[in-house]
């Protein structure tokens, strides 16, 4: 049995070998042969993946005595194959250019278009600000002119009737009848 395992460490080491040189190159890749050399690796790793799940089986049949040595170099496996998918994954998308196009959809003047979009909104910006502080500044002037003429005359025409003097009222009870 644990030469059962022994076989497949040497297979997983061979195949982990073999997927970290691959990881290596993919983001010096570009097309097509970024997406072959992906799909290899995810293959690769998916026989990693089974390897593991072989040695787990063979760990489980050797006797509890000596397991534990082989569990030990179980985690260590599961630990490798845990960074080699997370070292792909990184791969997959680090310095690439062309995944960051097709995320961001750049078609290399996109700078440009965003730099000339930017300076249109700011331009529209300024212009509302500029009418909202001509808005402001005729709603302080007529504020200025009724203050100054209009309320003075209603402040006189309330002093000349003013309902609690008796004659205003009787006026204008003769007037509702």
């Amino acid at each position: 049995m644990s030469s059962d395992f022994e076989s497949y460490e040497q297979d997983f080491a061979v195949l982990t070998a073999e997927i970290t040189g691959r990881i290596g190159k993919v983001p010096k890749l570009v097309g097509d042969d970024k997406k072959q050399m992906v799909a290899n690796i995810e293959k690769q790793l998916e026989e990693a993946r089974e390897l593991l799940e072989q040695m787990e089986l063979e760990v489980r049949e050797i006797p509890p005595q000596s397991r534990g040595m082989y569990s030990s170099r179980m985690r260590s496996y599961k630990q490798e194959m845990g960074k080699l998918e997370a070292d792909f994954k990184r791969s997959r998308i680090a310095y690439s250019d062309e995944v960051r196009n097709e995320l961001l959809g750049d078609d290399g003047n996109s700078s440009e278009n965003q730099r000339a979009h930017l300076l249109d909104n700011t331009e529209r910006l300024e212009r509302s600000s500029r009418r909202l502080e001509a808005g402001y500044q005729i709603a302080v002037e007529t504020d200025l002119l009724y203050t100054a003429l209009v309320r003075p005359y209603l402040e006189c025409c309330f002093q000349v009737w003013a309902p609690w003097y008796e004659n205003d009222i009787d006026l204008e009870g003769h007037e509702e009848n």
